[in-house]
């Protein structure tokens, strides 16, 4: 056993640092490999399983076999849709949210001005919000990203922002929003 460790540090002598060089990129390539490329594997080899489930699911589903998942019905999903909306009865709370999160990036928000409408086809409200506003750009902006992230079923439809002068920090506009709300 001693002999071949002899034989190995001579070897390693002979060919000097290119060898060595060499034998720690080898290392380093398969602790990429064990680190960086094994979960990715592992990864992929449970997506193509989770694939062969998913068709042999729609195999017994079109045989009818197994009932088809509760997620897969249109009508279901619409149903889930509109239970995620917030209730008509909360667009008072949801517009205390706005004014709260205004009030965090001390933005001015003058009185607005709002709109009820009802679609009759759906069970859908619609509350349109247009609110005049000033501050810096990067408050409105931190404001808009907020509001979108706490309430995401309000959509900003349209931002009008204006300066007096170049120089001004300040921006005055007004921005038009509308809350969609679940009747049901």
């Amino acid at each position: 056993m001693r002999v071949h460790s002899l034989l190995l540090q001579e070897r390693l002598r002979a060919f000097g640092w290119p060898a060595l060089a060499g034998a720690g990129l080898i290392l380093a390539s398969l602790l990429y490999a064990l680190a960086g490329l094994w979960p990715a594997w592992r990864t992929d080899a449970e997506l193509a399983d989770r694939s062969q489930q998913a068709e042999r699911l729609l195999r017994d589903v079109e045989r009818g076999i197994a009932p088809a998942p509760a997620q897969a019905l249109p009508g279901r999903q619409l149903d889930d849709f509109h239970q995620r909306l917030p209730a008509q009865l909360q667009a008072t709370q949801a517009l205390d949210r706005i004014y709260v999160l205004a009030g965090r990036e001390h933005i001015t928000l003058a009185r607005g001005e709002y709109a009820l409408g009802i679609d009759p086809q759906t069970r859908l409200a619609r509350y349109q919000i247009v609110l005049p506003v000033s501050g810096s750009y990067a408050q409105l902006r931190r404001f808009l990203h907020a509001v979108g992230r706490e309430l995401p079923a309000l959509v900003l439809e349209d931002l009008d922002l204006q300066r007096k002068r170049i120089a001004d920090a300040q921006l005055s506009g007004r921005i038009r929003m509308t809350l969609y709300l679940s009747r049901s």
